[in-house]
């Protein structure tokens, strides 16, 4: 807190709470693997001239992902698994401009609003301390549960019908009597996923990263490489920060590469002391149903260091 301080600066608070819980049921034949990675905090600055502290508040982050996974093994270090997961948020998110009184906010996101789920049926080749997915029988499905986002043009991917919306006479455009919101989308693909956990990879310091890859096999339907008048995609950036005019000439394998999403996880952990350690976390994904906000167009990017205050605790064995 800074009041009448003459080296001046912003009061503010942050607090982040972070739950990670593994379950694993092992057998000769199969391993049941349950993962639980959950995470929510806010941030409160004071921004603004007057009186009241914080009048600034802003989600510093947010994250609910579930996955529970069967896994057989059949030769070796080879074997298939079955994998369900489940990823969305806690709160709403927004898109803000100004601070404090001056500040405006539009929702952006919300609870289910995306939440993916993904199922596949995959081969499996696992080590100790890292193991690579494969299929090419993976659903993907995209819910969007908000029709307030739907409205405003965030559908991550849930496109609505063309007659969803008609003029009601006097040149506004209403909801079609006859139509309903549409809630979800199914894609069927090919998935990757490659996974690396070490513990003392250097003294006390450990390392966890994750990468996931999906195509989906059908062209979206909002995808027009034909008219890029009226297609999303043209809002992409180039590396000099020009938007691009030239999607219609992507060969095959740039387009396949510029539909393919990618989601890649980095998180390493330097133990201080048994309930205390620094850590260091960066999420980037490659989403080609979201816009963005500002000029990163489908890029997302988040990072966090901080200390740490932790807790382990193991299930005992009958």
């Amino acid at each position: 807190m800074f009041n009448n301080w003459s080296s001046s600066g912003n009061s503010q608070i942050d607090v982040t709470g972070t739950f990670f819980g593994n379950y694993k049921f092992s057998h000769p034949k199969y391993v049941w693997d349950n993962i639980v990675d959950l995470a929510y905090g806010y941030a409160w600055q004071d921004l603004a001239e007057g009186d009241t502290l914080f009048e600034t508040r802003r989600k510093s982050n947010d994250k609910i992902d579930l996955t529970s996974a069967i896994s057989w093994k059949a030769y070796k270090d080879w074997g298939a698994s079955f994998t369900a997961n489940l990823k969305t948020q806690f709160g709403n998110g927004y898109e803000y401009n100004g601070f404090g009184a001056n500040q405006t906010q539009k929702q952006v996101s919300g609870f289910f609003a995306p939440a993916y789920l993904t199922t596949a049926l995959s081969f499996e080749h696992k080590k100790d301390n890292w193991s690579v997915s494969l299929s090419f029988l993976t659903g993907k499905t995209t819910f969007v549960c908000n029709n307030d986002l739907i409205d405003s043009g965030y559908n991550y991917g849930v496109i609505q019908p063309d007659d969803f919306k008609i003029d009601d006479g006097t040149g506004n455009s209403i909801l079609n009597p006859s139509r309903s919101y549409t809630h979800a989308y199914f894609a069927l693909g090919s998935y990757i996923k490659a996974m690396y956990l070490k513990k003392d990879i250097l003294p006390k310091l450990d390392l966890y990263a994750r990468i996931e890859l999906f195509y989906d096999y059908k062209k979206p339907k909002n995808m027009s490489w034909d008219d890029l008048s009226n297609s999303k995609y043209e809002v992409a950036l180039d590396s000099e920060g020009n938007p691009y005019d030239d999607l219609a000439s992507f060969g095959w394998m740039k387009r396949r590469a510029f539909e393919t999403d990618l989601d890649f996880e980095l998180k390493l952990d330097y133990r201080l002391a048994s309930f205390l350690s620094a850590n260091f976390a960066l999420n980037t994904k490659w989403d080609t149903d979201f816009n963005g906000i500002g000029k990163w167009g489908h890029w997302q990017i988040y990072q966090m260091a901080g200390i740490q205050i932790l807790f382990n605790w193991k299930t005992p064995k009958e």
